[in-house]
């Protein structure tokens, strides 16, 4: 496959989680690969000047129905953690760590599902243990991984990258040089793709 689409995602955006459930299908359509992308939106916002949609309150508020129509045009499971917004960063490391290795799509489905779909508080460390160890995760080897420099400073490097880019949210997919913000642009990246 020589097309490419790089899929920069953070766990903590409910609009990662809807493109994580259609861009496989959108991919294989197009034949081309996907490049994750783990970033810290956070570490976006903070470079930016950006903020959650859920900081402002009427956005926020036509978001969560917004984000409710996607899913339902999707026919896809979604539903808002009463802990949300977390602090992502150890999940995020974990993505990072596992990027290259073959647990690294298994580990991804698990996060996006206990968080956007069991609505699991993964911000607290022993959630995130039971949730790993239940998809057959070692939590003591996942908090290696996550303490791991090289693996903060690939994180970190992703995020920077991502910044010089144009970033300023999540999702945020390039095709080629081509960059698209949201899930709500998914048609555009098809027809990228398809060009």
């Amino acid at each position: 496959m020589s097309k490419t689409l790089e899929f920069f995602f953070d766990f903590g955006s409910p609009a990662s989680y809807l493109a994580w459930t259609q861009l496989p299908r959108i991919a294989q359509e197009a034949g081309a690969q996907i490049v994750w992308r783990p970033m810290l939106l956070g570490g976006v916002f903070k470079a930016t000047g950006n903020q959650s949609p859920v900081m402002i309150p009427s956005k926020g508020a036509w978001m969560l129905r917004d984000l409710a129509r996607f899913a339902s045009r999707y026919g896809v499971p979604m539903a808002f953690s009463p802990s949300f917004p977390i602090n992502t960063l150890t999940l995020m490391r974990g993505a990072a760590g596992y990027e290259n290795s073959e647990r690294f799509e298994h580990y991804v489905k698990t996060i996006f599902e206990a968080l956007w779909v069991q609505q699991k508080n993964l911000g607290k460390a022993e959630v995130v243990a039971e949730v790993l160890s239940k998809a057959g995760f070692d939590p003591a080897e996942f908090e290696r991984l996550v303490s791991d420099e090289a693996v903060k400073e690939h994180l970190k490097a992703t995020t920077e990258e991502a910044i010089k880019r144009g970033v300023f949210g999540a999702p945020t997919i390039f095709v080629g040089s081509e960059m698209h913000f949201g899930q709500d642009r998914l048609d555009f990246v098809a027809e990228a793709l398809a060009r």
